[in-house]
């Protein structure tokens, strides 16, 4: 019995998928990816908007929200929810199309259908490509880890909850506030 052969998809590949669905090219696999839940998108704009700001004052570079892509390989090219390129990586914006190449910090706002993925293949992904900081946000747990890239930084991975102060190496300064990232579910009254 003959082993069947082994496909994988390119970048060429990706970039003719069809536009109206959100895809990842992990490892040469094709992955479809749904559209996250309203919970998801709420941090995402919450932190992303904490983040933007302070970018944007400071002038440290450029925040961008999904979708977009980042090729990092053939590959492997993800769509992060979250991501900061530096001025000093500008470079990798040149293109007008998307990030070539590690930006400076990846955030990934955990769910149900992509945790697993998140935590395992990417981690690694992001390390090996010289991320200089991942963050795994979880909104069911309400909290944002820390994961350093251990040769660019030797400091030890930090798990901060909503009530703590989340302070990145990365970002000399920014202090989001988790409160405003994580609001208390408001009752309501349907009668």
């Amino acid at each position: 019995m003959a082993a069947q052969p082994v496909i994988k998809f390119t970048w060429e590949d990706y970039r003719t998928a069809p536009p109206d669905k959100r895809y990842e090219l992990l490892d040469g696999d094709l992955l479809m990816t749904p559209a996250p839940n309203l919970k998801h998108q709420d941090v995402q704009y919450r932190l992303g908007h904490q983040l933007a700001t302070f970018v944007d004052r400071q002038e440290l570079g450029n925040v961008y929200f999904a979708p977009c892509d980042v090729v990092l390989t053939d590959h492997d090219v993800v769509q992060p929810d979250l991501l900061f390129v530096s001025r000093a990586r500008r470079r990798l914006l040149a293109n007008g199309d998307n990030v070539q190449g590690a930006p400076d910090l990846m955030i990934e706002i955990l769910s149900p259908t992509t945790a697993s993925r998140d935590l395992g293949y990417k981690r690694g992904l992001y390390a090996r490509h010289g991320v200089a900081e991942y963050w795994t946000v979880d909104p069911e747990h309400e909290t944002v880890r820390v994961l350093r890239n251990r040769e660019e930084a030797p400091d030890a991975d930090r798990t901060v909850g909503r009530d703590g102060i989340l302070r990145s190496p990365l970002l000399p300064g920014f202090e989001p506030d988790l409160r405003k990232v994580f609001p208390p579910i408001q009752n309501r009254d349907d009668a």
